[in-house]
């Protein structure tokens, strides 16, 4: 699902002066909508609103286009034609609620197209759709207890970096129920004390793990580890991977009705081992201590840091699983797309989502959000990161869907700011969210 960079390197930085233009699929006579504000952020009662214009030199199709704009992604509130026959029309509306808006522009007698765009209203004020369940915090506290009364016992298996200032070996470290968590360490080829990098890791079926992720940051100062979000090996053939039972390859669906069975107990607690690993090395330096992830790599950082204190620092971009019961509440909840239909479904969801860890958060966090993203819906992003309490920092893309959909340039201010936050943190520089 999410294989674009996910160790690329998020109140407000106003992202996206570089992406005026909402993204549209290639087709036809597609349109561009240019926001009114550039910044796509919009205060509560202001019009909001977009120009569609036609490429110059051509033609509005026969039928012309029709509109649709969705609140949080899901219900339609309000549609219509637009004419184009200028070259030019607007698409406005007005909320006196904070919200994400949705906006698709497609011809009206159907074909290629379609151009879709969003904007936010008031989304600093965005609030979780239900409360955390009141035994949140006992519950994973148990779960911990359990899991430091099993001995880690590290097994790290020395191999080549293949990187000039790193050095790299392969570890085992054991979970709750007899699991393992499985990863890679890099570390810089020199004596000293280093801060360290957890990178967690995007959805998908269980696949190896690339060496450079953490070679590539060993080298430039960190003492990197990579783990597996699931209980597999990271480092064997591919045939490996593509023989494992299905089951395992729908994992996000595995036990889901059972908050002490379902699958993402096992994977947040095997990260939380992860971090207790680098958190005891004697050549941490005892300072900085950053998660970083993209998508379910992002939805497990803020989930992690809500749990362990030792967390400094968080960089997500996209996290995932947000706002899991937000269907129930006119809020569309995206990947790892929990069964709404089935209360118990619904009731184990909230153990495991993001915004129910947000406000544990004590580390500096930066936070990407891309507004026109299916899989992870930036309304749900927008609550989890409004409901952290420490410094923090939003990066919104405006004309940005899921990482891995996304271009270079619709993702360009993400990757430019955390790689900024990188560079001052393995250099031990001040680092001041922007907006704090």
């Amino acid at each position: 699902m999410n294989r674009s960079a996910h160790c690329s390197v998020f109140p407000l930085i106003i992202a996206g002066l570089a992406a005026l233009f909402a993204t549209a699929v290639a087709g036809a006579q597609q349109l561009t909508l240019t926001p009114f504000h550039a910044s796509g952020i919009y205060a509560l009662g202001e019009k909001v609103g977009w120009t569609a214009a036609l490429p110059p030199g051509t033609a509005a199709p026969a039928g012309g286009y029709t509109y649709t704009i969705k609140k949080n992604n899901l219900d339609v509130i309000k549609s219509g034609q637009l004419d184009l026959t200028s070259g030019r029309a607007t698409i406005e509306i007005a909320l006196d609620e904070p919200a994400m808006l949705h906006v698709e522009v497609s011809p009206a007698a159907g074909g290629p197209g379609r151009s879709v765009a969003g904007a936010a209203v008031a989304p600093a004020k965005l609030q979780p759709s239900i409360p955390r369940p009141a035994d949140f915090d006992a519950f994973w506290e148990a779960k911990i207890k359990l899991l430091h009364a099993i001995p880690a016992d590290p097994v790290l298996t020395p191999g080549e970096s293949g990187k000039e200032g790193a050095e790299y070996a392969t570890i085992k470290l054991n979970n709750l129920g007899g699991a393992h968590v499985y990863g890679q360490l890099a570390k810089p080829a020199r004596e000293g004390k280093f801060p360290a990098l957890l990178i967690l890791l995007w959805a998908s079926p269980p696949y190896p793990l690339q060496k450079q992720w953490v070679t590539d940051r060993a080298a430039e100062g960190w003492l990197a580890l990579n783990v597996e979000p699931h209980d597999v090996p990271g480092d064997l053939p591919p045939a490996f991977y593509a023989a494992l039972p299905q089951m395992i390859k729908n994992y996000q669906n595995l036990e889901n009705t059972d908050r002490d069975r379902n699958y993402f107990l096992q994977m947040y607690l095997g990260d939380y081992r992860a971090v207790d690993y680098l958190a005891s090395r004697p050549d941490w330096d005892g300072r900085t201590l950053l998660l970083m992830g993209t998508s379910m790599g992002g939805q497990q950082s803020l989930c992690v840091a809500g749990l362990h204190p030792q967390v400094t620092h968080v960089i997500v971009h996209v996290p995932a699983g947000c706002d899991t019961n937000g269907a129930l509440h006119g809020r569309a909840a995206g990947y790892p797309n929990w069964d709404a239909g089935n209360p118990r479904v619904m009731e184990t969801a909230l153990y495991f989502d993001p915004v129910n860890f947000a406000s544990r958060i004590k580390a500096t966090c930066l936070v990407s959000m891309g507004f026109i993203d299916d899989t992870s819906p930036p309304v749900g992003v927008w609550i989890a990161f409004n409901q952290i309490h420490g410094p923090k920092e939003a990066v919104p893309l405006v004309n940005a869907p899921h990482n891995h959909l996304a271009t270079e340039e619709q993702q360009r201010a993400y990757t430019t700011r955390a790689a900024e936050w990188l560079a001052a943190l393995v250099h031990g520089t001040e680092l001041k969210p922007a907006g704090n």
